[in-house]
């Protein structure tokens, strides 16, 4: 008898580079202020999202790259503190704070929120992004370091008491962390497309996260990631990282995702082709690839790869065909769903009152079948 599906989970998105109804421009038309950003928040925990997803950056990766960027982990921390309800996934980089720290300021912020804290480790990055700050180890074994990194903090985490930890990169001598995180404390999200990729995920991930692509090309990561899982004699779910723009026509959300860019800027264009040049990243070079019309398929649009880092993917079309297409994805076995639309506080408005309820009725219409 299969295993029953857990209830579909719905996320949205932090936007720490800034936000507008227009993307790519020098400056944002809406500045990452604290303000702002705790705007998005409220509205995503009105409409009964589960969670937010908030990157990491080293530099503007949506506007001109010297225009403001929030940090990650202040900026968490501070709008965990006026939420009462979301939770948040936070993007982390291992490498740049001591193992032992961040297992510490992890633990406080999940006491802080009461236990609504989830990870999002990131082993890769852009070309270049890592080295501003001092990185140079190369992509391989930024993998290797990433899961001494999950099992650091696992040690940590598991009880209050002194942790030794020998590895490659990480190395612990009575290392305490307490008081320890809420219950099981944070999970752990990990994505990439490489063959290293898969296979730290199926090792540490509780969450693999994709970003989308057309179906069959999700459809073969699932099933590389299954083998993975599967050797490693773990349970696999998924996630979809994708964004959404839709309107009552098709023809109105295809303007909407020409005039997203209509006022981007060359300056800005240059810097995401000169990142994403000779990249290692396997899923970035997915992303940013080059179509006709940047149209991946009926009702995918990757245009946004043009000035944004990371996902750069949109379903685009009326509510109906675009929860037709995640409905595709859900059958392949994606579980959660981490959306975003430009501007965020609209457009998750927009998603919740007219593209959830058609897509949670096509689950819920399949599940009775």
């Amino acid at each position: 008898m299969a295993k029953a599906r857990p209830e579909p989970i719905f996320d949205w998105f932090i936007p720490i580079d800034g936000d507008g109804a227009h993307i790519g421009t020098v400056r944002a038309e809406r500045p990452p202020t604290f303000e702002y950003l705790r705007d998005v928040v409220e509205t995503a925990e009105r409409n009964g999202f589960y969670s937010l997803l908030i990157p990491t950056r080293f530099a503007n990766g949506l506007f001109e790259e010297t225009a403001p960027l929030a940090e990650t982990w202040t900026t968490v921390t501070a709008l965990a503190a006026v939420t009462s309800r979301i939770r948040f996934l936070v993007a982390v980089r291992p490498g740049f704070i001591s193992p032992g720290l961040f297992a510490q300021m992890a633990a406080t912020l999940d006491q802080i929120s009461g236990g609504r804290i989830d990870l999002n480790v990131v082993p890769g990055g852009i070309q270049g992004d890592f080295e501003r700050f001092g990185e140079t180890s190369d992509h391989a074994n930024r993998y290797e370091r990433a899961e001494e990194f999950i099992a650091a903090l696992r040690a940590l985490w598991r009880k209050p008491d002194p942790v030794d930890f020998d590895g490659r990169f990480i190395n612990l001598r009575g290392a305490l962390v307490s008081p320890g995180v809420v219950n099981s404390g944070p999970r752990f999200y990990l994505g990439g497309a490489s063959d290293r990729a898969l296979d730290l995920a199926g090792k540490q991930s509780d969450i693999y996260l994709a970003w989308i692509l057309p179906q069959d090309q999700i459809a073969t990561h699932i099933e590389r990631a299954n083998e993975k899982f599967k050797d490693a004699g773990r349970e696999a779910s998924y996630g979809l990282r994708t964004h959404i723009i839709v309107r009552e026509t098709e023809a109105e959300a295809w303007h909407a995702a020409e005039d997203l860019l209509a006022e981007a800027a060359s300056v800005v264009r240059d810097q995401r082709s000169s990142a994403f040049a000779g990249t290692a990243m396997v899923g970035q070079r997915a992303q940013a690839r080059v179509v006709e019309d940047h149209r991946l398929g009926a009702h995918l649009w990757n245009g946004i790869s043009t000035v944004r880092v990371n996902c750069g993917t949109a379903v685009v079309g009326t509510p109906e065909q675009v929860a037709g297409e995640l409905f595709g994805y859900w059958k392949l076995g994606i579980d959660e769903f981490i959306l975003s639309g430009f501007p965020h506080v609209e457009e998750c408005d927009r998603v919740a009152e007219t593209l959830l309820p058609i897509f949670k009725d096509m689950i819920a219409n399949e599940s009775m079948a």
